[in-house]
């Protein structure tokens, strides 16, 4: 019998799952995902919160696809805008104009204007590593210079440019030299503070070893006869993400933002995780009280329902005249269904109190959470958020040391569908982030209720009491 025909056989005895499983592991691609668990886990269906299985069982989603679905997942506003287009204008050429997307352009110029008082323009990509790769040809353009600083701990994508600004070494490992990789700098992650410092008392020490780059021209980055710098940009996240969440000080980012103007470095805002009110604000740098020379853009904008990102930059760094016609370019770039969606998204955003919502959840959720954090003190290290961005970081019995195999347990353990949600089965999606890889990081859609909020405290401790009996 050949090798084809027996596999053929094989495939009838097994389940439609168990097929789908063999087939994933004989033709795709392990490279385009992650397989956190084994084997990776199958969902049928998505509503608001919530993710179903093929069985049927509910799963209360506390990632949201990595923050791309803040709406809820089927938001009827969203889809319907969705179909419509489909209807209208399903397909058109990047060439041309269509109404979604000068609109949309427009929303986001205005909106940004009122905010930082700049004047600029927006540019579409489809995903956040090609607006990020945008955003590095218009400070090339711009500045005539390559290098770039960038965070420890930041995450900027994974196309090949996009990961030379990544902090990850493990992203760019198998792909050889990165001439043009960022000079990482320490990012203010004041639980872990890299220099020993206390946040309290510290007096915003990182910053000012970063300024003392600029001291002499024999730290290599500064000439002081001609006052130029080699560096053209800071790409920052005003929250790390894939980081864990981290959140800085208040004043760490206008003290950044002073040495970066004095020597003529732009700031770059990736908000593509935390974007669109995640972090309580419509951008997350709004918090920190300055303005960036470029804002980069996607996830949330279009809810997930269609690949759509972007970027804002200063009418000096894009005008037409600096940055003409063909600079980049992508075939989907603002394509009609994920400008549509994004519109709706937008003027949703503007009618609704967005900044009062995820404030006011997310600060019930952190009351929880903080909770948690005092009743399982050797689980739990350290709690933090911002609006719905909020981090809980496991660790040792000592409160600090990271505790990965701890929070791998717990990812795992969410993931079987069998939690007790009062009286009911149910399971939990978690997200696992940080430098260590111990941070569970919270991205809740922005309708949940403070009574699912609650359940999701109360599953969260169940892992804790299911996975470390022992600290209890």
């Amino acid at each position: 019998m050949s090798t084809e025909l027996n596999e053929l056989v094989e495939l009838t005895r097994l389940t439609d799952e168990e097929q789908l499983r063999e087939m994933e592991r004989k033709y795709c691609s392990w490279g385009d995902t992650v397989h956190y668990l084994e084997p990776p886990k199958f969902f049928e269906r998505a509503e608001g919160n919530y993710l179903y299985d093929p069985e049927g069982t509910r799963y209360l989603d506390l990632q949201m696809w990595y923050s791309a679905a803040s709406f809820g997942y089927g938001n009827p506003r969203l889809n319907q805008a969705l179909k419509d287009q489909v209807d209208k204008l399903p397909q058109l050429a990047c060439q041309y104009l269509h109404r979604e997307k000068v609109e949309l352009a427009a929303e986001i110029g205005r909106l940004n204007e009122s905010k930082f008082g700049l004047q600029g323009r927006v540019h579409f990509n489809v995903g956040g590593s090609q607006a990020i790769e945008d955003s590095l040809k218009i400070v090339r353009n711009a500045t005539g210079k390559n290098l770039v600083f960038a965070f420890m701990g930041g995450y900027h994508g994974r196309t090949l440019a996009a990961s030379a600004i990544t902090s990850s070494y493990r992203y760019r490992r198998r792909y050889g030299h990165f001439s043009d990789r960022a000079h990482f700098v320490p990012f203010p992650y004041c639980f872990r503070c890299p220099y020993g410092k206390k946040r309290e008392d510290c007096g915003l020490y990182c910053v000012d070893q970063f300024a003392k780059n600029f001291e002499t021209e024999y730290n290599s980055f500064y000439d002081p006869k001609t006052g130029e710098t080699e560096f053209s940009a800071f790409y920052v996240e005003a929250i790390q993400g894939t980081g864990g969440y981290v959140i800085p000080p208040p004043e760490y980012f206008p003290a950044l933002k002073k040495v970066l103007d004095e020597h003529k470095i732009l700031l770059v805002d990736d908000e593509i995780q935390m974007g669109f009110y995640r972090a309580g604000k419509f951008w997350a740098i709004e918090n920190f009280g300055i303005e960036p020379d470029i804002i980069v853009f996607g996830k949330a904008l279009t809810n997930g329902l269609n690949p759509l990102s972007g970027l804002w930059a200063r009418e000096e760094l894009i005008g037409p005249e600096k940055f003409p016609p063909g600079s980049t370019h992508s075939t989907f770039s603002s394509n009609t269904l994920g400008t549509a969606v994004a519109l709706e998204a937008v003027r949703m955003m503007e009618e609704e109190n967005y900044e009062e919502i995820t404030r006011r959840k997310g600060a019930y959720f952190l009351t929880q959470i903080r909770e948690l954090q005092r009743r399982y003190p050797k689980v739990i290290g350290d709690t933090d958020g911002m609006g719905m961005a909020l981090r809980i970081e496991i660790c040792q019995e000592d409160g600090f040391t990271p505790d990965r195999e701890l929070t791998d347990r717990m990812f795992a353990e969410g993931m079987k569908g069998d939690l007790d949600a009062r009286g009911s089965r149910m399971g939990l999606v978690l997200d696992i982030g940080g430098y260590y890889k111990n941070v569970l990081t919270l991205a809740p859609c922005f309708d949940m209720t403070e009574d699912e909020i609650d359940l999701a405290v109360e599953l969260i401790e169940q892992l804790i009491r299911r996975c470390a009996p022992e600290r209890l």
